[in-house]
């Protein structure tokens, strides 16, 4: 799979980016991938591998993510999502679809919901849900109190795949291999001492009122042993045009795990008539 990486100056810095396969500028359907909170565009390697035989797809790293340039100032959601269209414009792409897991979930609800003449349809995988920010607090505190150790200076330390799964197998795949876990090692080492960004951003915005504001398509992808599946439900209480699918035996990093599942559902999706 040859796979195009390149930079685009934004108002957060140079964005770095992967893409592959055709479409986009040529006319053909594109999408972006927006990864998790502390990940990168990396993560989701077996994801573009599935999608560029059929679609143009770029993913990208957000600032202080990746090799993207690092910013101190607290980044929003929509600061995301602005950086996701910078790089479709820096690409020649109009319009285009949108993929996130967990974080970057929201950043594509933000890209259908402040940019919504660029965007075609939205994927949505494992999305979190919070009722208010208590709840966001309970889910959020626990990766700050040990869950995702730090040394004295604050800089991340790297983690097993042992040590995952016996703290926090909710924020694993169900069978983690050591590429996986080298992968999400290099990026929390990327992020250093703001590995908290996407995650304070995730905290600040408000999901289940900005879902309600989508006007596209939209498919929820939810792992079987996800902790939000139970809020299936209340998903489609709040958007009447979000369709969702069960992903049988799955739970956290769908798009690296279960890439081939995730593809031929986002492949079907896109097909759909809008």
């Amino acid at each position: 799979m040859d796979i195009e990486r390149g930079l685009v100056k934004t108002a957060y810095g140079y964005i770095h980016y992967r893409a592959a396969g055709a479409g986009g500028a040529a006319g053909g359907e594109a999408i972006v991938l927006l990864h998790m909170n502390q990940q990168s565009s990396a993560v989701y390697l077996e994801l573009i591998a599935e999608l560029a035989p059929h679609l143009r797809v770029v993913a990208i790293d957000y600032p202080s993510h990746g090799d993207s340039d690092h910013v101190d100032k607290q980044p929003s959601i929509g600061d995301y999502a602005q950086c996701a269209v910078a790089v479709a414009d820096a690409l020649g792409i109009a319009k285009f679809s949108a993929l996130g897991e967990a974080a970057g979930a929201a950043v594509a609800i933000d890209l259908a919901v402040s940019h919504a003449a660029r965007v075609n349809k939205i994927v949505l995988v494992n999305c979190p849900y919070y009722k208010d920010r208590n709840m966001a607090e309970s889910r959020h505190g626990p990766l700050k109190s040990g869950l995702r150790p730090e040394d004295a200076s604050g800089f991340p330390v790297t983690r097993t795949i042992e040590f995952l799964l016996s703290k926090d197998p909710g924020h694993a795949p169900m069978n983690p291999t050591q590429s996986w876990m080298d992968r999400i090692n290099t990026a929390q080492m990327e992020c250093g001492r703001h590995r908290w960004q996407a995650l304070d951003a995730l905290h600040d915005y408000d999901i289940a009122t900005n879902l309600q504001k989508v006007e596209r398509p939209i498919l929820l992808l939810i792992g079987e042993h996800f902790h939000y599946l139970q809020y299936r439900d209340e998903f489609h209480a709040r958007n009447k045009r979000l369709r969702s699918e069960v992903i049988a035996g799955a739970r956290l990093c769908m798009g690296w795990e279960r890439a081939v599942d995730i593809g031929g559902h986002v492949r079907a999706f896109l097909r759909e008539a809008a």
